[in-house]
């Protein structure tokens, strides 16, 4: 009888160990999923300010077409991607894309002294300003859900229930370059 009380005791705390571990690597998957989605929000934004920058731009610009539509092809790129990789690299598209269009704009005076197009400017501005913590946020919540599946006990947990590794957010080789627009 006593035996048996200590095996039951035994069972019972192994499970709660494994559970208490479990719902902590799901705690930390779902902040993963959440900060990704704080960036993807950011990123809706930014694609949704795109064709007014585009049309405001237009008119300025009637010769540079080619900038303006990889602009508008990279925010439909971003538009249809569905996973988070995709979404990442066509983020790294958009980015590159808004970059050379606003150094074509420094081309331009009238088109730098235009409210419609400074007031874009801005809201993008800070737009990219949000989406730059986010990808922070989204890379702390990274590095504790990695931690955890990696490090022991719970890396014991990770793997009996099949807990995959995230991947960072980080910039690409092109993002690292600077911006060249040639005349």
């Amino acid at each position: 009888m006593v035996i048996l009380g200590v095996i039951i005791v035994i069972l019972i705390a192994i499970a709660s160990f494994v559970i208490s571990n479990y719902n902590v690597l799901v705690q930390a998957r779902n902040k993963v999923r959440d900060q990704f989605s704080q960036i993807d929000v950011q990123l809706k934004k930014r694609a949704d300010l795109i064709p007014n920058l585009v049309e405001t731009v237009k008119g300025y610009t009637k010769h540079e077409e080619g900038t303006l539509e990889n602009v508008i092809k990279a925010r439909n790129t971003y538009l249809s991607a569905s996973s988070v990789d995709d979404k990442v690299e066509a983020s790294s598209e958009m980015t590159n894309a808004i970059s050379k269009l606003f150094a074509l704009a420094e081309s331009y005076p009238d088109l730098k002294a235009n409210t419609n197009f400074l007031d874009l400017q801005s809201q993008l501005k800070e737009i990219e300003d949000k989406i730059g913590y986010a990808r922070q946020f989204y890379n702390d919540a990274v590095l504790m859900y990695n931690n955890k599946i990696e490090m022991f006990p719970s890396s014991v947990i990770a793997s009996l229930f099949n807990f995959k590794a995230e991947k960072f957010f980080e910039a690409t080789e092109e993002d690292r370059k600077n911006v060249e627009v040639k005349f």
